[in-house]
């Protein structure tokens, strides 16, 4: 054999020796990326009830007449009543607003030829407003609103103008909440990786859920439940 042949077989063997050598490393390195792949999704929860801190309540109502003059005074008599009923339940004037009036000419929106007899020709629909943080005082305002209806005061209702009741503290929960929601996460997580016989290993993704927050339940609107469900993933360690 000569100095080339010898050349090429000795390049052939180190060639090949490469070649285990290279399969070995991917090899390992494949079982360390298949390894660092296996991990659990698991959902945290936290709940916690509160109280509102709140109240916007809108008491509308109506008055009519034929001419205008007499509508305006009876809705401020009416708006009066109101504002004076309020007051004398403990809230300032600075809690209590009004909005305009809206008013409707019946003769106009109902045409007289159809034969409809119309008593009064104007209807004036208005409210007023109160928006305060004693939301005790204005339970016990609802349950005597009837004093208004003694009064001369029609109360009327219209789809979506409601009494509200709030929480606007949920940054001050927040924290603890979601502390909460991680720790039941992590419970799940280390019963999973006890059940698979494995050890749970660090965090590789979470993701915080939106904050919800509902009333208790309609008989009380001024309590409410706050929820928030947290996702995380953990690695699974052998």
């Amino acid at each position: 054999m000569d100095g080339l042949d010898r050349s090429k077989v000795l390049a052939s063997a180190v060639l090949g020796v490469c070649l285990v050598v290279s399969a070995f490393v991917l090899g390992m390195a494949a079982d360390r990326i298949k390894g660092s792949e296996r991990y659990v999704t698991v959902k945290g929860f936290s709940e916690m009830e509160v109280r509102a801190d709140l109240a916007v309540w809108p008491i509308m109502f109506k008055v009519s007449a034929n001419d205008l003059g007499t509508l305006q005074r009876l809705n401020d008599r009416a708006k009066g009543e109101i504002k004076a009923f309020l007051t004398s339940m403990g809230f300032s004037p600075q809690e209590i607003s009004e909005a305009p009036p809206q008013i409707t000419d019946l003769k106009t929106q109902f045409a007289v030829d159809q034969g409809m007899r119309i008593e009064e020709r104007y209807v004036s629909q208005s409210y007023v407003t109160l928006r305060t943080g004693q939301v005790d005082k204005v339970k016990v305002a609802m349950e005597r609103a009837g004093d208004l209806v003694s009064k001369g005061v029609v109360l009327s209702q219209e789809y979506g103008v409601m009494p509200e009741f709030i929480f606007t503290k949920l940054d001050s929960i927040k924290p603890k909440m979601v502390a909460e929601a991680t720790v039941s996460a992590r419970r799940a997580a280390e019963q999973f990786a006890s059940d698979s016989q494995s050890r749970l290993g660090g965090i590789r993704r979470a993701e915080q859920g939106y904050f919800s927050i509902e009333d208790r339940d309609k008989g009380s609107p001024d309590y409410k439940r706050v929820r928030v469900v947290t996702t995380v993933q953990y690695y699974l360690e052998n």
